[in-house]
């Protein structure tokens, strides 16, 4: 069938202040969700612990999403939807699983570190989609971060170098899962115009739960104690909470601005982990780290928030 034209863009509700807050939400929420991981990790598999998130999320958008029928226009004859559906879905279960082995390897606060390379990436992918210009300001926020990313894991190089470090197949992983998010964020932001954002995560969630299921074993979820319980239940409940943010974050604000916000994610993870090693040391392992990977560490929150900046609203 031949195409009528571009598809239309979406565009934010100019709601900015609802959209700032929405996306201080799920900073928040994903600030802690490296630290809950880690912790689960030593009793649960990564899948196991990515699919109960999606299936306890879903479980509970359902009922509304469906009393409210925003589902209807999956259900009617629009094939690109169902396509952006299916791609932010497969992109979204790639990011939770790269995301989750990853802190096999690399620590919370170095796991949120160089996620920041995923708005870097939806930067990229809007270049494309919304036909946005490259400007210097957002050249320089990328050599920021780049610059950032070597100081914070400056102690590592000589191993990374050779190939001989043990946090290479969490970096590897964890750049994986940054691709993904941005491809993610990019089918979601495009998806709003169709669907409300509680519609799109509910299909996303239910659907990659049922994907994930052949390989979960949900047997872990009963020989869990009742504090590895909490943190199960606190990761399913994240997921529903930082998805709903960011996604209805994404129809008041622009996504240039929202990834603004999102950059000061590694902050909160620091700041949970110092903090958080000292009240319960038995459940938080405290890192080590020297001025050099804390000043590593702002400047990839800084280049993250200029690449965002940078950007310009397209031109009717």
């Amino acid at each position: 069938m031949a195409s009528t034209g571009p598809a239309e863009l979406h565009t934010t509700s100019g709601r900015w202040r609802l959209g700032v807050a929405l996306s201080l939400g799920a900073v928040f929420m994903w600030g802690l969700l490296p630290i809950a991981l880690s912790g689960l990790l030593e009793h649960m598999s990564a899948m196991t612990i990515t699919w109960f998130r999606f299936a306890l999320a879903g479980a509970a958008l359902a009922i509304p999403v469906a009393r409210s029928r925003g589902l209807a226009p999956v259900f009617g004859n629009r094939r690109a939807v169902v396509g952006l559906l299916a791609l932010a879905t497969a992109a979204l279960v790639a990011n939770y699983i790269f995301y989750a082995f990853s802190l096999h390897f690399v620590p919370p606060s170095g796991a949120q570190v160089l996620i920041q390379l995923a708005p870097m990436c939806l930067l990229l992918g809007s270049l494309l989609v919304f036909h946005e210009r490259l400007v210097a300001v957002q050249v320089v926020g990328l050599a920021v971060l780049v610059t950032g990313l070597v100081l914070f894991f400056h102690s590592d190089l000589p191993a990374l170098r050779t190939g001989g470090s043990p946090l290479l197949p969490g970096i590897l992983l964890l750049f994986g899962a940054a691709v993904t998010w941005g491809i993610y964020a990019l089918a979601q932001k495009q998806l709003l115009n169709t669907l409300t954002s509680p519609s799109i995560m509910v299909v996303i969630y239910v659907a990659s739960s049922v994907v994930l299921l052949p390989f979960a074993r949900p047997g872990q979820v009963t020989a869990l104690d009742g504090p590895g319980l909490g943190l199960l239940v606190f990761l399913g409940f994240n997921t529903l909470a930082a998805y709903g943010c960011f996604s209805e974050a994404l129809e008041h604000l622009e996504a240039s601005r929202v990834s603004v916000v999102l950059s000061l994610t590694p902050l909160v993870t620091i700041a949970a982990v110092t903090v958080g090693s000292r009240i319960l040391p038995t459940l938080i392992s405290r890192e080590q780290l020297d001025p050099l990977s804390l000043l590593g560490a702002a400047l990839v929150v800084a280049g993250s928030m200029m690449g965002a900046l940078g950007r310009r609203p397209r031109q009717a």
